[in-house]
């Protein structure tokens, strides 16, 4: 395989050495509660209220859950209340059956005595796990008659389980409302209990169950148990793995909505599924791009229940696949978005359960509304017709947040947010974040009208020099022709170029070939921080690059072919500062249409021949395809991966390796200090 042409950049000088700390070889996969520092709360802290409650508080659910009826205007939780942390069980139940509003935090794990104790949570109540490290053991919440406006969020709750299935001496839930309304379950992981997972019993309604991981289990999930015809449910983006039946099991539903959600039974282990989503009674049930793989009896019904079904993939089922009848038009109620059901795996795995930090639902939506808010159209609808325009109208030194509302359609300009500019976010406004493109074909070699060439930098569609930026639901893209261009010198050509601190890329999409992502600093004494979370990035050379301190957090990161049809690349090319962290890639999926073998994870880039540059990447609890390297560093113009900073941490997937002298795993004690809070510095992103 003859060399792949890489960036302008490589120095031209003998190797360096530096003494580094040992990897250790072989090291599980370890939990830890570090990333409880990204809320500010350390395990085994007492209880007690903060000052102010952090922007996730805020957080306000979707689907049914946010429709006003019964007197409740959506699911709020505990907003309206303080804010407390909590380490044991007498804590929690404290605030839970507390008759105010409260944020409950859990920062710890908490192990219930007796086993299967069902905590009486009571109205206006958020209870949220601190980071990765809430963890409810032998036992879950119960939310009795009248409960309502709770938020149950980013938490584990498991192994209440007793050694016998359906064992009624042990009806142990996670989590069981009965005849509650106004729920949000969200970004939990619920597994190995010794009854249900979620119980929505008793005329339950107004509930919303999004973005969790259901796994290990016999029943998943139950809906119903009365003859009234009231209960109105959304479930959607939830991951339901090696679960037997209910999963779920939906009787006298007035309206079940479930959408995006991964059905997956393993073959070969000891749990093997009956059926999947079941329609009950008179349930009205509308079903939509959802993944079924490998479930017996994929979707099935009662002769006088409706399922309506659309765009789901069935992969492996076998038996009942049953719809029919007619039920009702979700966005009658609410407004939601449809990722595409082939696309699940990825967005799930990448996605669901908890987090180490939340989005912000609400908090996105207060803030954007009390901001300078710039449309832009291109159908002239808005008070701009090109994105470049409305940065342009922001004031230098804007003292507050500016957000540029980019209505869907394809803006073919480049894009330049200077660093006078600070606090601008970028909104894709359609329901999916292809909906609005921002694309550009510049390169390195691209010849400028004045003279002279872009140079790689140069390159970028979207070029962000200031601080406090923020960009979501969109797209950014360069779609610069290589096989067009193969006279021309200097094929990198960036999709997005950050050279500031506290950005935050959330839900977005970016896309290119060569050096597609530049996380950049202002200077190299500089700071530069990145969060990137619940996206996708595309390239195959060096398409994730920098000196930036960045975190690309439960994302897909999509390998892709080069412009000859050739299967061969590398993920980064890290220029860290010394003393500085570089480029962590954590709990996300590394996939594509290439070969395998054929992708490096990465190399250090020493900018200029830089010798007192350390680059670093770390890729942790990380789902490697197979077209990942078995040596997945490799060296980079005379420097050595070995005299910088390359490793992994509990990684999976056929791509994944055990630790050896040229693929270094760090040790448990190393991995605490590379958590998410670690790279972050104290900053808590959060959507505004």
């Amino acid at each position: 395989m003859s060399e792949l042409p890489s960036p302008p950049r490589q120095p031209r000088r003998a190797r360096h050495r530096r003494s580094r700390t040992t990897l250790a070889a072989g090291i599980p996969l370890a939990l830890t509660a570090a990333c409880a520092l990204a809320y500010g709360v350390a395990p085994g802290t007492q209880a007690r209220a903060s000052a102010a409650a952090p922007s996730w508080a805020s957080a306000t659910a979707d689907g049914f859950a946010s429709v006003d009826s019964l007197g409740q205007n959506g699911t709020y939780g505990g907003r309206d209340g303080k804010t407390v942390t909590v380490t044991t069980q007498a804590e929690l139940e404290k605030y839970a059956t507390a008759t105010e509003p409260y944020v409950i935090v859990v920062a710890g794990t908490i192990t219930m005595n007796p086993v299967g104790k069902e905590i009486k949570v009571q109205s206006d109540k958020t209870v949220v796990g601190a980071g990765t490290s809430g963890h409810i053991v032998g036992g879950g919440f119960f939310l009795g008659q009248g409960v309502h406006n709770v938020i149950i969020r980013n938490l584990t709750i498991r192994d209440a389980y007793q050694g016998v299935w359906n064992d009624k001496d042990h009806d142990f839930d996670a989590i069981q409302m009965d005849g509650a309304h106004h729920v949000w379950i969200d970004h939990n992981d619920l597994r190995h209990m010794a009854d249900g997972l979620i119980d929505v019993r008793k005329d339950s309604t107004n509930v919303t169950v999004s973005w969790n991981r259901l796994s290990d289990n016999n029943k998943t999930f139950g809906i119903g148990w009365t003859e009234n015809v009231k209960t109105d449910i959304t479930i959607h983006h939830n991951w339901i793995r090696e679960t037997e039946q209910r999963n779920p099991s939906t009787d006298n539903a007035a309206h079940a909505h479930l959408y995006n959600n991964w059905l997956q039974d393993v073959p070969g282990t000891s749990i093997t599924s009956s059926y999947g989503n079941y329609s009950r009674g008179a349930t009205r049930m509308v079903l939509e791009n959802s993944y079924f793989q490998g479930v017996r009896n994929p979707v099935i019904k009662d002769s006088g229940a409706a399922v309506v079904q659309r765009g789901s993939v069935f992969s492996g089922t076998s038996g009942r696949n049953e719809s029919g009848g007619t039920a009702f038009d979700p966005k009658a109620f609410y407004p939601y978005t449809l990722d595409k059901a082939a696309d699940l795996p990825s967005v799930l795995k990448a996605g669901a359960g908890p987090r180490t930090s939340i989005g912000t639902t609400a908090a996105a939506s207060t803030k954007a509304a009390a901001a300078t808010t710039l449309t832009v159209a291109k159908d002239g609808s808005g008070q701009y017709t090109t994105v470049q325009a409305a940065v342009n109208a922001v004031p230098a030194n804007n003292p507050s947040r500016v957000v540029i509302a980019v209505k869907p359609g394809t803006y073919r300009e480049p894009v330049k947010v200077p660093a006078n500019k600070p606090h601008v976010t970028l909104q894709g406004t359609g329901g999916s974040r292809k909906d609005t493109t921002i694309v550009y074909d510049n390169a390195s070699g691209t010849p400028r009208p004045g003279g002279g060439t872009y140079g790689t930098s140069g390159s970028a569609t979207v070029a962000v020099e200031a601080d406090d930026f923020q960009a979501r639901n969109l797209t950014i893209s360069n779609d610069f022709d290589e096989k067009a261009n193969q006279g021309l010198s200097g094929h990198q050509a960036v999709a997005l170029r950050t050279a500031a601190d506290k950005v935050f890329l959330d839900g977005i999409i970016v896309s290119g070939d060569q050096d597609t992502l530049l996380l950049d600093t202002a200077a190299k004494d500089r700071l530069g921080r990145v969060y990137m979370s619940n996206s996708y990035v595309i390239g195959n050379v060096d398409f994730i690059f920098g000196r930036a301190t960045a975190v690309v957090d439960k994302s897909v990161i999509t390998l892709k072919k080069r412009w000859d049809g050739t299967s061969a690349g590398y993920v980064t090319a890290p220029s860290t500062a010394a003393n500085r962290r570089g480029i962590l890639i954590a709990d996300s999926t590394v996939n594509g249409d290439v070969s395998a073998g054929s992708f490096y994870l990465g190399r250090p880039w020493h900018a200029g021949g830089d010798a007192s540059l350390d680059p670093q990447t770390t890729v942790r609890n990380t789902s490697l395809s197979a077209a990942i390297k078995s040596t997945p560093w490799t060296d980079m113009s005379g420097f050595s991966w070995k005299d910088d900073r390359f490793a992994e941490y509990g990684n999976s997937g056929p791509g994944a390796g055990a630790a050896s002298s040229n693929r270094p795993h760090l040790t448990d004690a190393q991995a605490a200090d590379q958590e998410v809070a670690d790279w972050l510095a104290g900053w808590t992103p959060s959507a505004s």
